[in-house]
């Protein structure tokens, strides 16, 4: 039986769920038991709400709802809604089979992955769903499966001409190529519609880096216009309804410390199969302190990303690299835009490990898709870079996001504290530990504060004097210059061989 309820806003907001609030008096009458679904109508709208009660916030004869319900939806003040209460819903059946090592369906994971983009379905819950995957391994056609779902759920794009991408398992510092394939590529024709993230427990990510630069959250309207103008766009895909269930998976999966690799593999290509991507390199680095620590599992995640190509119609081609440091030599937003700006206007001071990256990345994926014969790929790459043409798409990308289309890569950093360190005694360099790089950029302020970060001056199996550079510290406020100072006495950057 329905129930109405006149409408309060309350100023809380949940980060999860939508939630309505009611007296406890009043739940009891209603029948409604703390953290029931619930659903609420008015005029034309209908939304899932978790309960919750209150002694204080919310009356009889009303009903409270959060912040979320009332910014995403228009509602008048004390608007009277229709209220029913909802049975357990079959995702939540759905992730409980999961959870008994049990095969799932398309139409069970569609619920799941339905559910989360309404928010029908809480942290706590999305929380089991992400651990469901250790109790069983999703096999091929549950990862196909959620792969459709996640990107039949959002937005979905379409483009015309040749379909192309590049993609970065990530985890490891610096390998800021995104920004050099991009115009590199979109200089041939090749559409490239570039989506990229924000950082989320790294100093930087492309979105991060790039709006160093220019403006990186745009409209669906506005991507479109890029990509019809200059065939590609370098923008943040969280601001878009592109598979919009992963960012709430990933936001409750973080407090976890973990993330499934099937998830990840998932998470990237429902994203591009949303954009319509019909050939793909996937840059995957291997190393012991990557995301992928070994060839083992190197190989797996490789199989996956090809049999999901397949099932989508979709070449995909991945690039595995040895990753023992990080790729360039800045760690850090401001940082590593100025090591792409180098890369891309060929400054003397590039650095040479991340334009060889950018460009074997690049003639790969001239190759995939019949841009050039096989084995010409890298060649057609460097002469386009070297040529000057890069640098002019990336300056038509830059002004058509909203920059300064003449921006000069030392610019950049302009206004940061800095720190510089020097080599104690004559040695060669043995390892750089990416992990403290990370650990001491965030600590510097990185990815929040642009300019923070830090400059790496020596890589693996350098030969160095005493007095030589080692790195400097980058940071835009003193107190956090004391906070890296204090971290470094505790953790090492270089590892030195022995004599």
């Amino acid at each position: 039986m329905p129930y109405f309820l006149k409408s309060k806003k309350l100023d809380f907001k949940a980060d999860g769920p939508y939630v309505a609030v009611l007296s406890e008096p009043e739940a009891k009458r209603l029948g409604v038991q703390n953290n029931d679904d619930i659903e609420i109508r008015w005029g034309k709208h209908r939304v899932i709400a978790e309960a919750d009660f209150t002694n204080s916030k919310v009356k009889k004869g009303e009903i409270g709802l959060f912040h979320e319900i009332w910014e995403d939806y228009p509602l008048k003040k004390g608007e009277v809604v229709q209220i029913k209460v909802l049975s357990r819903p079959a995702s939540i059946k759905a992730i409980i089979k999961k959870l008994l090592g049990k095969r799932l369906n398309y139409e069970e994971i569609y619920s799941i992955i339905k559910d989360i983009v309404s928010r029908r379905l809480g942290r706590s819950e999305i929380s089991y769903f992400v651990a469901s995957s250790f109790a069983r391994h999703y096999n091929d056609t549950e990862l196909y499966y959620l792969t459709k779902a996640m990107a039949e759920t959002g937005e979905q794009l379409r483009f015309k001409g040749k379909v192309v991408d590049k993609h970065s398992v990530g985890g490891l510092a610096g390998n800021r190529t995104s920004m050099m394939v991009v115009p590199i590529v979109a200089s041939t024709g090749l559409v490239i519609p570039k989506t990229s993230s924000r950082a989320v427990t790294s100093p930087a990510g492309t979105a991060d880096t790039m709006e160093v630069i220019c403006p990186v959250q745009h409209s669906v309207k506005s991507i479109k216009k890029f990509i019809k103008k200059n065939n590609c766009c370098l923008v943040w895909g969280g601001g878009l309804n592109i598979a919009p269930s992963d960012d709430r998976i990933i936001r409750a999966s973080h407090p976890l410390g973990i993330e499934p690799y099937n998830k990840m593999i998932v998470s990237i290509m429902a994203k591009k199969v949303a954009m319509g991507i019909k050939y793909l390199i996937i840059d995957m680095p291997v190393g012991p302190t990557t995301k992928i620590p070994n060839i083992k599992l190197a190989w797996d995640v490789e199989r996956k990303f090809v049999y999901l190509g397949k099932r989508f119609g979709m070449k995909v081609k991945v690039k595995m690299t040895d990753a023992r440091e990080p790729v360039g030599r800045g760690v850090g937003p401001a940082l590593e835009a100025r090591d792409a700006l180098r890369v891309l206007q060929q400054h003397p001071l590039r650095p040479l490990d991340l334009e060889k990256k950018s460009i074997i990345l690049a003639g790969e994926l001239f190759e995939l898709c019949g841009k050039v014969k096989k084995g010409r790929g890298r060649i057609r790459a460097r002469q386009i870079l070297e040529s000057g043409e890069a640098w002019k798409m990336m300056q038509k990308i830059i002004k058509a996001q909203g920059g300064n289309p003449d921006i000069k890569a030392d610019d950049v950093t302009l206004g940061a504290i800095k720190k510089r360190y020097f080599i104690k005694k004559n040695a060669t360099i043995k390892e750089v530990l990416d992990t403290s790089v990370d650990d001491i950029a965030r600590l510097l302020g990185a990815p929040d504060e642009k300019l923070a970060g830090i400059h790496i001056h020596q890589r693996i199996g350098s030969k160095v004097k005493k007095g030589d550079p080692s790195f400097t510290f980058y940071a835009q406020s003193k107190e956090r210059m004391r906070l890296a100072e204090v971290a470094l006495k505790k953790m090492k950057i270089f590892l030195f061989k022995k004599k």
